[in-house]
């Protein structure tokens, strides 16, 4: 099986959490072919506070201009990308530590002009992952891509994630992230989620700001062949093998459910 492990920049913060997240993962690409996909927004902000940059943030994403770009390709390609690598192979993985622009891994094309050099990833090739597995190597992609002109863009870390789930035809796409899972409005977490139930929390103003782009690109994923996908807690204890040996942990989101398990009025539980 292809898993493809999207972590959050907060759980790579604190050393004790990285060194925990990353004893998983190396079990994980024990068992499976395994490819890893990571932000740092939270270190980036930091960066740029202790340099005196204030970040400003359109619709979710951090506003990208010259200055920005630099601090991103420091940090989460950098400083926050070898700290993972180094603390995987601390635990027994040959991990290998790269970005959306080494070997044009994934081509991406400017989003809007007011966001800078924030990128739309367009495509992610599985070339340079499937050589690296061919070695039993470990990729560990930081959510930076380019283009063929040699631009360099900061990408949302779920996007890039979706992104080189569908390239490389990932059967599993899981996000750790900081949170439970997917809540409704009563504050429940949601075990399990549809398309449909998806727009409706989107929609209805349930989900907003990195939840809302969380969903929107796991639904992404779904409509472009992934099979499942998982939103959980990334410090809940052994959380990568116990979601997949099947566990019940945060919202698993599917495309359609089977028809004796529908649920009336959009079927959000």
């Amino acid at each position: 099986m292809k898993i493809l492990i999207k972590l959050g920049g907060t759980l790579l913060d604190d050393p004790a959490s990285r060194r925990n997240i990353a004893r998983q993962l190396a079990e994980v690409a024990r068992r499976h072919r395994t490819v890893v996909v990571h932000g740092g927004g939270k270190q980036v902000t930091r960066y740029l506070q202790e340099r005196g940059v204030e970040s400003r943030f359109v619709g979710g994403l951090r506003v990208s201009d010259s200055a920005v770009i630099e601090a991103v390709t420091s940090v989460i390609a950098g400083s926050v990308n070898k700290q993972l690598v180094a603390s995987l192979i601390a635990a027994g993985a040959s991990a290998v530590g790269l970005c959306g622009i080494d070997g044009l891994l994934t081509s991406a094309q400017q989003l809007n002009p007011e966001l800078g050099f924030v990128g739309r990833p367009l495509e992610t090739s599985a070339r340079l992952l499937d050589l690296l597995q061919s070695g039993d190597y470990l990729p560990v992609v930081a959510c930076i891509a380019g283009d063929q002109h040699g631009a360099i863009f900061n990408v949302n870390a779920d996007q890039m994630a979706v992104s080189c789930a569908g390239g490389w035809k990932a059967d599993r796409l899981i996000f750790l992230t900081d949170v439970p899972g997917v809540k409704n409005n009563a504050g429940e977490v949601l075990s399990h989620l549809t398309i449909a139930d998806i727009r409706e929390l989107i929609d209805s103003g349930v989900a907003h700001g990195g939840m809302q782009a969380k969903l929107e690109a796991a639904q992404l994923a779904l409509e472009t062949g992934i099979h499942e996908v998982s939103i959980a807690l990334g410090h809940e204890p052994n959380v990568c093998t116990r979601l997949l040996d099947g566990e019940k942990l945060g919202t698993g989101l599917i495309r359609t459910l089977p028809a004796r398990e529908s649920t009336p009025s959009g079927g959000v539980r």
